[in-house]
């Protein structure tokens, strides 16, 4: 069975009819004029942009933690003095 893709009331590719199925989850579609349609098209790569702004702000929440204050929580937990290591200011002791 042919599935259309259906948008705003309407299928994609233009054919009409009660009988006709039709979905607006684009991985159902397999009507091949509607996955040639710009309304299509532009609603995978709208999809596709989607799921990669989520991986990307995901990767972003993971790198922004603030891992010199970590390392330097990790050196105070340590018995004694500790050293902080190059690129931290002054290289103080901890």
């Amino acid at each position: 069975m042919v599935i259309h893709f259906k948008v705003d009331g309407h299928l994609a590719c233009g054919h009409k009819g009660n009988d006709l199925s039709s979905s607006s989850e684009l991985n159902r579609v397999k009507c091949r004029s509607c996955r040639n349609t710009d309304a299509y098209k532009d609603a995978r790569k709208n999809q596709r942009n989607a799921a990669r702004r989520a991986a990307r702000q995901s990767r972003a929440a993971h790198s922004a933690t603030d891992w010199r204050s970590e390392w330097v929580e990790r050196l105070t937990a340590i018995a004694g003095l500790q050293r902080l290591p190059r690129g931290f200011s002054g290289q103080g002791f901890v």
